[in-house]
């Protein structure tokens, strides 16, 4: 684990180009120094043999989603019939064994080069809505666990009032939910910042938060210059309800709000108007998308393409953690739109490691971090360009070959913070991560 340190990577993805023989000085937890052209290795460096990125962000989180991998792949159904059984294993949730699962699901996210998350947490309260002696236990666990996996986490905390469009939270959302978007704001406003953590603002969906407490949430994001997420137009029954209801989409009632705007970011926003896209564009705000989840639950696809010409920056999470490969959600962005479209070249592997890396960090509020760069946070991890996958790479196009070919397993080394984490594929602060998640689930299950 080194706190300061010299590595030399054989190839650096450094301002969209790959170069040779870059040396990265590390000291405080920041970038000393970026020298390109070294050919060999300064004596005493780290080598790092692949290519080395920034760390990879991932801007959509629900880490004890990561229970229902493998089960809710069984059969058929609905997005609606996987809700239900994720409220089971929500349910058996508490602060002792969500941070043991989510410090396995973060040091999962390590292993695959993921050095911050965005966690989009509203598991607040115990079951039936008892409050914690701590209110902010559940939350607190989220950093907590964060910090031994050895990434950054923003907690985006998340206001949940309703089962649907102001009717009141079924018997599973009660510990979802704080009452009013007021009691919201003064539990969240208790949670405390920390060198690895920032707290944001998320409002569930607008059927979760009803129209009339949408202000208190974005206000309470805007005062603090924190990020503010949401869940958007993931279906397409909360679009039809949503009119119904208010006579206007989800994205149009956030717009008459406030919630739209440069450090907001939409998550999904799978089946949207034209009007809409305008008004995500024109706005500024960012839309994450979540290919691998959007996919999982046959949400669609959303047109991330239209979005990015309009204005929206883009941004990629692993949500339901269905795989966690950031890898995967970055080309799947590509290929879901050559599917749509029957045409190929939509986003360079720039561009998407852009989404996977700058952008993401951005979008949680980390804007020093995303770029291999002096003077910022030192997060950088090195795919490795000598598996079966990524054998026969050319220099030139490293960076296409771990878009488009390298997976999570491909990841060798990570680096968060200055801090090696993970070293020749193996995680430095979490023994044996699989069998961490095997426990922790076997848990949830007994």
């Amino acid at each position: 684990m080194q706190v300061t340190g010299t590595y030399w990577a054989e190839y650096a993805w450094l301002d969209t180009v790959v170069e040779p023989g870059v040396v990265i000085g590390t000291a405080d937890g920041r970038i000393t120094a970026v020298r390109r052209d070294t050919p060999e290795p300064p004596p005493g460096a780290t080598v790092l043999r692949g290519l080395t990125v920034p760390g990879l962000a991932n801007a959509h989180s629900h880490a004890f989603h990561r229970a229902l991998r493998g089960t809710v792949q069984v059969g058929s159904g609905t997005f609606w019939t996987w809700r239900d059984l994720m409220y089971k294993f929500a349910d058996r949730l508490d602060p002792d064994s969500y941070l043991a699962l989510a410090r396995a699901v973060y040091a999962e996210m390590a292993l695959a080069g993921i050095t911050v998350v965005g966690e989009f947490h509203y598991v607040h309260h115990a079951p039936g809505g008892t409050r914690y002696a701590d209110p902010n236990a559940m939350g607190e666990a989220l950093v907590e666990a964060a910090a031994q996996a050895g990434i950054r986490i923003t907690l985006l905390d998340t206001c949940y009032l309703s089962s649907g469009f102001g009717a009141p939270p079924d018997k599973h959302q009660l510990r979802f939910s704080d009452g009013d978007a007021q009691a919201w704001a003064s539990r969240a406003s208790a949670l405390e910042e920390r060198p690895h953590a920032l707290v944001g603002a998320a409002i569930h969906s607008v059927r979760a938060v009803p129209a009339d407490q949408l202000e208190t949430v974005a206000r309470w994001a805007q005062e603090r210059g924190a990020p503010l997420h949401v869940h958007l137009s993931e279906q397409t029954a909360e679009n039809e309800t949503c009119v119904q209801a208010y006579g206007r989409t989800p994205t149009r009632l956030l717009e008459e709000h406030g919630v739209l705007g440069p450090r907001t970011s939409a998550v999904h926003a799978t089946h949207l108007t034209p009007e809409d896209v305008r008004a995500l564009g024109g706005s500024s705000t960012t839309v994450c998308m979540c290919p691998t989840t959007e996919r999982d639950l046959a949400d669609g696809i959303g047109p991330a393409q239209t979005l990015a010409h309009a204005g929206s920056p883009l941004t990629l999470g692993s949500d339901s953690h269905a795989v966690i490969d950031l890898l995967e959600e970055a080309r799947a962005l590509e290929l879901d739109e050559r599917l749509r479209s029957r045409t190929r070249g939509h986003w360079t592997a720039s561009q998407l490691l852009i989404a996977a890396t700058e952008e993401g960090n951005r979008s949680l509020g980390w804007k020093d971090a995303g770029r291999i760069e002096q003077g910022l946070l030192a997060d950088f991890c090195t795919i490795a360009l000598d598996t079966v996958r990524t054998a026969g790479a050319l220099p030139r196009t490293a960076a296409e070959t771990a878009v488009f070919a390298a997976t999570n397993a491909d990841v060798r080394h990570v680096v968060a913070g200055g801090r090696t984490i993970v070293s020749d594929g193996v995680h430095q602060l979490v023994e044996n991560v699989p069998g961490a998640l095997t426990t922790a689930i076997d848990a949830l299950r007994a």
